[in-house]
């Protein structure tokens, strides 16, 4: 019964190194990692527009806040 188990166990060990073995022999470049799957341009115009809506929400809260007044005033 004993023998029975080691006979199996040696035939899974070869089984599973013989199939370690059977690596691909060229294994292709994976693609270039993009950012959120954008081109770098479409990148800097996401940036743009942040920071022209950041600018603009600026100056607002700065003639709110009558930090500085427009000389039309």
């Amino acid at each position: 019964m004993l023998d029975d188990f080691r006979s199996t166990n040696d035939q899974q060990q070869y089984e599973e190194t013989v199939q370690s073995r059977d690596l691909p022999a060229y294994e292709p470049k994976p693609a270039p990692s993009r950012f959120l799957g954008m081109s770098p341009f479409q990148r800097f115009i996401i940036v743009f527009l942040i920071f022209m809506l950041t600018c603009v929400l600026g100056s607002f809260c700065l003639l709110v806040t009558e930090r500085i007044i427009p000389p039309f005033f």
